[in-house]
């Protein structure tokens, strides 16, 4: 199981979700560590590609009903227990998110 931590300015956008924006990310997250885990490529579905000008940081987008698609921002950090993932979330939300992902 991967490990991970999440920002403060991370926790701040998560509270401003609504339940059913959190409910969507978590199905996504769900799938992001299942891949994980496995140790295979990641799921085309959850579009997970670098952000610009931003090297070693990540988004991982979904839809969130209707409006626009949800993203999350991370990068991977030191392993805290070897050979498995560490996740750091930076933000989520929006594609505004990524204006300081």
């Amino acid at each position: 199981m991967p490990t991970y931590e999440a920002l403060p300015r991370f926790n701040a956008d998560h509270r401003r979700l609504t339940p059913e924006q959190r409910h969507r990310f978590r199905h996504a997250v769900t799938a992001f560590v299942h891949d994980l885990r496995a140790g295979r490529q990641l799921r085309p579905g959850l579009r997970i590609k670098g952000v610009r000008r931003s090297p070693g940081v990540y988004e991982l987008t979904w839809s969130m009903g209707t409006g626009p698609a949800g993203r999350a921002t991370f990068e991977y950090g030191a392993e805290v227990r070897p050979g498995t993932p560490h996740v750091i979330w930076r933000r989520i939300g929006t594609h505004n998110i990524l204006m300081g992902p």
